[in-house]
């Protein structure tokens, strides 16, 4: 038999594992002592910690462990549940952070170029700080009463800055924050702060943005929400247009469901009377004016009119469709406001739906027929009570008829003079 020769192998050789084969582990302590070691090199000064941190990057893993560090740059150490620090290892927490600084505005503002800076070098960054501050701002019972008006500082100069998004306050609305007001509390020191950074109206931008503003009751404990101490609590903070915002959102939803009241009692068929009488019950206890209850009404019986594509049917059918309504919209026609309300809510809707163009006069006529609308109003609409929505369509249409109402008006007066000169 032939023996086989081995073939030669080159000494020291090794085999090479790829990459991405290997599985390294996950270490957020190790990350956390190489970042607190290079901290306390720069001795807490600033700029200092802005350099170190931009060239760290390029050795220390800040993609894996991004969260780790906003961590300790805001706490000083590795958050543990709750809000606490983990203290494994010989150093756990550096004193160059957020809740280490002092609390005064200045020294926020230096802080957040930290960030700034950090975030702009580290562009991936900016998704991982927004999951972060999730994170973060559950924690805030866990830490001490100075620490959160740091945070809640600071958190404002990221919303004014565009760090975070407005929405992440929502994470605030959570029941072991709200009911020992430290979610309130937080709130009002983080609108503080917005408002003497940006403005009354930036933060009232950003509160609809972040779908706060229908939400603002929610944190407050569920034994102190009542709109008495909601107003007493922002007028004292001297946030006076954020009771405005609510009293507006309140209305918003109160004229929302009124219109879906309205139509379930019109789809029940429900007696005008009775529909009238829970609509005057509603507005009392919502204090809705009659001005704005009139041109909710208009609003509902239009949507629930099926309307022919013809200009010249659809006319016809929305008199038709109108009289049906009259007494009930005539009961809230009980001032000037409210017919000349309901008169521009006409000339709107006319003018938006271009094949009622046409319709306007008679709607109108049929409304002083039925006496919704009053001969006086009319007259003051046509004269300078109109809106400038196809201004001069409707008020050639309205021409004919208005002389009318002033000749019939000036025989009136020249009758009057008559009988007093007998």
């Amino acid at each position: 038999m032939s023996q086989k020769t081995e073939r030669p192998v080159l000494s020291g050789q090794r085999i090479k594992t790829r990459k991405r084969d290997e599985r390294e582990k996950y270490d957020p302590t190790g990350f956390r002592d190489a970042v607190i070691a290079g901290l306390e090199k720069t001795e807490g000064d600033l700029e200092q910690i802005s350099k170190y941190l931009d060239s760290a990057g390029n050795k220390l893993d800040y993609r894996r462990y991004g969260e780790v560090l906003f961590d300790i740059l805001i706490a000083g150490g590795l958050l543990v549940p709750g809000g606490s620090i983990s203290q494994d290892g010989e150093k756990p927490r550096t004193n160059y952070c957020i809740f280490d600084a002092p609390e005064s505005m200045e020294a926020m503002r230096n802080h957040e170029q930290v960030f700034v800076k950090l975030i702009r070098r580290y562009k991936y960054l900016e998704k991982m700080f927004e999951e972060e501050m999730g994170k973060v701002l559950l924690f805030v019972k866990g830490f001490t009463p100075s620490e959160r008006i740091k945070l809640a500082r600071m958190t404002a100069l990221w919303l004014v800055n565009g760090s975070v998004p407005p929405n992440v306050l929502l994470v605030l609305n959570n029941e072991h924050l709200i009911k020992d007001g430290i979610a309130l509390e937080f709130l009002l020191e983080l609108f503080q702060t917005f408002k003497q950074e940006k403005g009354i109206a930036y933060l009232i931008q950003a509160l609809k943005k972040g779908g706060l503003e229908s939400k603002l009751m929610d944190f407050f404990p569920p034994n102190k929400r009542t709109e008495e101490y909601f107003k007493q609590v922002f007028l004292d903070k001297e946030l006076n247009e954020i009771v405005k915002l609510h009293k507006a959102q309140a209305s918003q939803e109160a004229k929302r469901e009124l219109q879906q009241a309205l139509i379930d009692d019109i789809n029940d068929d429900k007696p005008h009377n009775e529909i009238t009488s829970d609509i005057k019950e509603f507005s009392q206890r919502t204090n809705i004016p009659d001005h704005e209850i009139i041109v909710i009404i208009w609003s509902t019986i239009m949507s629930l009119g099926e309307w022919n594509k013809k200009e010249e049917l659809v006319t016809d059918q929305a008199v038709r469709h109108l009289k049906t309504y009259c007494t009930l919209l005539q009961a809230f026609a009980s001032t000037d406001r409210s017919e000349l309300a309901l008169i521009l809510k006409v000339q709107e809707f006319c003018y938006e739906n271009m094949n009622f163009m046409k319709a306007f006069q008679k709607i109108i006529l049929l409304f002083y027929k039925t006496e919704v609308l009053s001969e006086e109003i009319i007259l003051r609409w046509y004269k300078d009570g109109h809106s400038n929505k196809g201004k001069m369509h409707f008020l050639e249409q309205m021409r004919k008829f208005v002389e009318w109402l002033q000749s019939a008006e000036e025989e009136s007066e020249s009758e009057d003079e008559q009988k007093n000169g007998e």
